[in-house]
């Protein structure tokens, strides 16, 4: 009964923060700390059922919560909470209610709060109602309302404007992608239409049980593009994968993320860790079974996975804002659950298990990240790491939260037993999983990838805390520890950084294996990776020993070379970090991606073009506009001449015009 119970209150997981939104937004200047208590009882309120029914499924798997009710006959909005979801739900309404309380005292002098607190509940209500569609369509509308709320949020200070224009770079940046999304669901419901005989009463054809049912048809359908036959279902994964890309930063769409610092770092906390971002790797976990039995598309996720890990390291190494740093971070990280996807292609349902573990732990150990980062800024007034250190002495709490989240980033444990924080628990097996990927294709280019990107997260995240907390003050600043209201968030994250993924680690990827073989769906996921071409082998766990430690090795690397350069400072960086070194250039310009994307394609190509076909309507209309106005004026310059003065010449040709009336219709008359 109380599983029940639980199933019918699961559609108040999105409508309570949805409904807080609603009061916050009308009354919230009316309220203490600008409303900020509703959303974050409804957010708790949220989170206690979500955790409620994971625990349920937890002890049952098999017996997922699917809801579906008919909309325009033919559609449905549904709820599918199976364990996929039901780890999603508990993190995003967790993590976005320790936010939230932190927010509390983050944006209490801000005259904006209550507009913050209701544009966040919406945008929490937005993701969990994402996480909980039971069919692609309203998947597609939560994710864009996603988009809007982080535009709205990015934007948060509109009167800045680079604030203004970082939230247009997001929302126009992420629309590439979303348009690929669409058009992948619409390629999609063409193609379900045809095979399915068209819409059928009672059937929603959009649902995913429906749509896992028609993989081998869809992927029998080829399409001719330039002479080689390409499967249906590729296209509309690569489609769905353009989507990801956007929402979930990946090259070459990642350069949204970075400019979206420019809004409150809570919010950077809440899209980077707990929401936006993790969309697309949730929307290609959720379609996996159409992913792994479409030939090609996991090896085009994992080589672009890993290739977004090791790009975007290498531009975190160089980066002197402590928030774009951790920007960075957020797009490396993003690349390996996307690497770990993609690896599918080799051990199959395992890839869903390791990604997911890894955007959980990710969320834990990023939000503490921007949320210590929000500490630093909030007491000293700068996030420019040259302007600081020595924020350790002054901030303990702030600086030994912030230690742990850069151990867990790095991935510190010891290989080969449950010891180790939470970011090593989930980025080894992802490592490893690159191994056999490689040791079984013979491509080692993921692995290179994914090993050389631990190296530079290393060094770039120690980078950061030898910079900031270390050393002494390099500018007067005047720090404080920040009152509990923001540690104790701080506290309970760093926990969760330190000890989740050891605890939970075997448990969390045998429950995630259930994910499509319960009572919604029931998968032969090997039967569905021949479809594909993939040939899967068994999970890792029996690579060589060096193999295993070569990523602690790396971390190890990483914090020795950071210790030396910027804690003991045994030499100087000056040749080496400065604008006349063209690598250090091309990593501080950013791969001259501004230049690239906004100067040359935006502005010289897309707007010239505009302009150019503007200019080309403008001479058209304006030539029609001159010709009637040429025409006009000549034929009244001949009407004129007729125009005599004389009476006798009008009664002439009124009295001939008559009589010719007269006789055409004496004509007409005897014709009929």
């Amino acid at each position: 009964m109380v599983k029940t119970a639980l199933e019918e209150f699961a559609f108040l997981i999105p409508l309570l923060p949805a409904l807080a939104f609603a009061i916050t937004f009308f009354f919230g200047k009316k309220m203490p700390s600008g409303g900020a208590i509703v959303p974050i009882l409804a957010i708790a309120a949220s989170f206690v059922i979500s955790f409620a029914i994971t625990l349920g499924l937890l002890a049952n798997p098999g017996e997922v919560v699917s809801q579906s009710y008919s909309w325009f006959a033919v559609l449905d909005i549904g709820i599918l909470i199976d364990p996929l979801a039901a780890v999603m739900l508990s993190m995003v309404s967790f993590v976005s209610l320790l936010i939230h309380i932190y927010a509390v005292s983050y944006m209490s002098h801000d005259a904006g709060k209550a507009r913050y607190f209701a544009e966040t509940a919406l945008f929490t209500a937005a993701m969990l109602s994402l996480v909980l569609s039971d069919n692609i369509l309203q998947l597609f509308v939560s994710w864009e309302l996603v988009g809007l709320c982080s535009y709205l949020l990015i934007g948060f200070w509109f009167e800045k404007p680079s604030a203004a224009a970082a939230a247009k770079k997001a929302f126009l940046t992420t629309r590439v992608g979303d348009v690929m999304f669409l058009t992948g669901i619409i390629v999609l419901t063409s193609d379900l239409l045809k095979l399915a005989g068209g819409f059928q009463e009672g059937v929603y054809l959009l649902r995913f049980d429906e749509i896992f049912s028609y993989i081998p048809q869809l992927s029998a359908l080829q399409a001719n593009i330039f002479g080689f036959e390409v499967s249906h279902l590729t296209i509309i994964t690569l489609l769905f994968f353009g989507g990801a890309v956007g929402k979930s930063g990946q090259f070459p769409l990642h350069v949204w993320l970075p400019d979206a610092m420019e809004g409150p770092t809570t919010v950077s906390a809440l899209i980077h860790a707990a929401t936006m971002v993790t969309a697309g790797v949730y929307l290609v976990a959720r379609t996996f079974p159409m992913f792994i039995a479409a030939p090609g598309t996991l090896m085009v996720i994992a080589y672009l996975g890993g290739f977004t890990a090791l790009f975007a390291g290498t531009m975190g190494i160089v980066m002197n804002d402590l928030k774009r740093v951790l920007a960075y971070s957020t797009i490396s990280q993003l690349g390996y659950m996307m690497l770990a996807l993609g690896l599918g292609a080799t051990v199959g349902l395992e890839a869903v298990g390791v990604s997911l573990f890894h955007l959980i732990n990710h969320a834990f150990f990023k939000a503490l990240l921007f949320l210590c980062a929000g500490s630093v800024i909030h007491a000293v007034g700068t996030q420019d790491m040259r302007e600081l250190g020595g924020v350790g002495k002054v901030m303990p709490i702030t600086a030994g939260t912030m230690a742990i989240a850069a151990l867990s980033l790095a991935g510190f444990g010891i290989p080969g037993t449950s010891i180790g924080t939470s970011g090593f628990m989930s980025k080894d097996p992802i490592i490893e999983n690159a191994y056999l990927f490689a040791e079984h294709s013979g491509n080692w280019i993921p692995y290179i990838f994914a090993i050389a990107a631990a190296l530079l997260t290393s060094i770039y995240i120690f980078r950061l805390i030898f910079m900031t907390f270390a050393g002494k003050p390099r500018s007067d600043y005047h720090g404080h520890e920040s009152p509990s209201i923001m540690t104790v968030p701080l506290s309970i994250l760093a926990l969760f950084a330190l000890v989740f993924g050891s605890l939970t680690r075997t448990g969390f990827m045998n429950f995630l294996e259930e994910t499509f073989t319960n009572s919604f769906v029931d998968l032969n996921i090997g039967n569905l990776a021949g479809i594909g071409g993939y040939e899967l082998v068994e999970a890792a766990g029996h690579e060589p020993v060096l193999i295993l430690w070569l990523p602690l090795i790396m971390a190890v690397a990483g914090l020795a070379i950071a210790f030396v350069i910027y804690y003991l400072r045994v030499f100087s960086l000056g040749p080496i970090a400065s604008m006349k070194n063209p690598i250090y250039r091309l990593l501080y310009k950013r791969y001259y991606q501004h230049e690239i994307y906004t100067e040359f394609f935006s502005i010289g190509i897309v707007y010239g073009v505009i302009a150019f076909l503007t200019q080309v309507v403008d001479v058209i209309v304006d030539s029609i506009v001159e010709g009637i106005g040429i025409l006009t004026v000549g034929v009244g310059e001949e009407l004129r001449k007729v125009q005599t003065g004389v009476v006798q010449t009008y009664a002439t040709v009124i009295i001939a015009g008559v009589s010719l009336l007269i006789i055409l219709i004496k004509l007409i008359t005897e014709v009929l």
